[in-house]
């Protein structure tokens, strides 16, 4: 008998154990698996894209702590349902009682003011703020809430993962059980799930009642299903995060056409102009760069424009920085070399001094010591420049920043190689 509850939700863990992926967290040495041993749990922010757990360890760590579990969305959720939770749950404490847990999905849509509406509940411990966000939390929530919260990152699954979660299914659902399943392929099936647990269970159900009697699991049989089924597919809106995603590579692949038409699909599909505004401003540093720095100002400009005229004005500078930034010139060398200079850093055990000559020295007895001595002042020489050394000992001649193949790095190397004659 068909209970009709969605696969994912029949499969939802009740306990850490049960719990798949984010071993960094729920490990046995994991900061959640303290959490539920000491009951001492600090207001936190679970960061991580869509279907990897972030409501379900939510969950579980209130249902170990048997501690009450007020819910909001911040789709649905004003200012006033925000004050009637916490309302609720002053007149619930008694004593010394741990706080109940308000749990928050989706804490990057609330706004400013909504979210001020937290700041005294949390401060004074009446409750223990969860929220959920697919955003970058230092984006989207604000800096005295975000400062009480500890924020957690979650991964996407990875493939040993997503076979643990399928095999699962198959073995332990009732409905799963009862019928004659076979797995032939598992390519299709994750990689249409993308590292999210929930896709993996909403593609196993199509699949499964797709057929009507035997059900093969195979890469045809999983694209066939969703092809037929693409609007169930998408019924949480989950695919939008694989349309950004064509969007940022259609920008990056310097096809305007292509970045329009995602750029539209976003807006009427509800996206906020925000986000897409703080892509592209990520964009212009991470994919333009040096290549035309305009674009960064633009990408900025458009950002800001955003914020002061939302929509439906805003898709105006929206699509207008879109088609700039597609088809400008390309280069990633910034964000390589600091790449690179980070990698070197964290991985260089020496603690390299600064050279003494371009040392500061603010006090006599630094001057005394050789701070800032020798130090040439580059605008006392022709061409603003004079050669000398920056980097610190063992390190003289690392190159990190590679000049990327475009006119406006052509020139750059050019005056790098005109000043320092080859040492770079």
């Amino acid at each position: 008998m068909q209970t009709h509850i969605p696969l994912a939700e029949r499969m939802r863990p009740a306990t850490i154990d049960d719990y798949i992926g984010q071993r960094h967290l729920v490990g046995p040495e994991g900061v959640f698996s303290r959490f539920v041993e000491s009951g001492n749990v600090p207001s936190f922010i679970l960061w991580g894209p869509p279907g990897v757990g972030k409501t379900t360890l939510a969950r579980i760590v209130a249902g170990a702590l048997q501690r009450p579990f007020y819910t909001l969305s911040a789709i649905n959720s004003g200012v006033k349902e925000v004050r009637e939770v916490i309302d609720n749950a002053k007149k619930q404490r008694f004593f010394n009682s741990a706080p109940p847990f308000l749990f928050i999905d989706e804490i990057h849509r609330f706004n400013k003011s909504q979210q001020d509406s937290l700041l005294g509940a949390v401060e004074q411990g009446v409750v223990t703020l969860i929220g959920a966000t697919t955003e970058n939390p230092s984006f989207e929530v604000i800096s005295p809430l975000l400062s009480r919260c500890q924020v957690y990152v979650l991964k996407p699954l990875d493939e040993s993962e997503l076979d643990i979660l399928l095999q699962r299914a198959l073995t332990t659902d009732s409905e799963l059980r009862e019928r004659k399943i076979t797995v032939h392929e598992t390519e299709a099936l994750f990689t249409f799930s993308g590292g999210d647990a929930r896709k993996l269970l909403n593609i196993l159900d199509i699949v499964v009642g797709a057929a009507k009697d035997e059900v093969t699991i195979d890469d045809r049989s999983v694209t066939e299903a969703l092809q037929q089924n693409i609007a169930l597919y998408d019924k949480n809106g989950e695919m939008h995060y694989d349309v950004i995603s064509a969007f940022i590579k259609s920008v990056r692949g310097s096809d305007p056409n292509a970045a329009v038409y995602y750029l539209a699909r976003m807006l009427a599909g509800g996206e906020d102009p925000k986000f897409i505004a703080r892509r592209l401003v990520i964009l212009a540093a991470e994919d333009i760069g040096l290549a035309n720095p305009n674009c960064l100002l633009i990408a900025n400009a458009c950002f800001d424009t955003v914020h002061k005229i939302g929509m439906p004005e805003a898709r105006i500078p929206l699509a207008e920085t879109t088609i700039y930034l597609a088809s400008s010139p390309k280069s990633n060398s910034a964000y390589m070399a600091i790449d690179r200079a980070l990698s070197l850093v964290s991985s260089d055990s020496n603690n390299r001094p600064v050279p003494l000559h371009i040392r500061n020295a603010p006090t006599r007895m630094m001057k005394e010591m050789g701070y800032g001595k020798d130090y040439k002042y580059a605008h006392d020489f022709g061409d603003n420049f004079v050669e000398q050394e920056f980097m610190p000992a063992g390190l003289e001649g690392k190159q990190f920043y590679r000049p990327g193949d475009n006119p406006q790095e052509h020139t750059i190397a050019d005056r790098l190689q005109k000043l320092w004659k080859g040492k770079y």
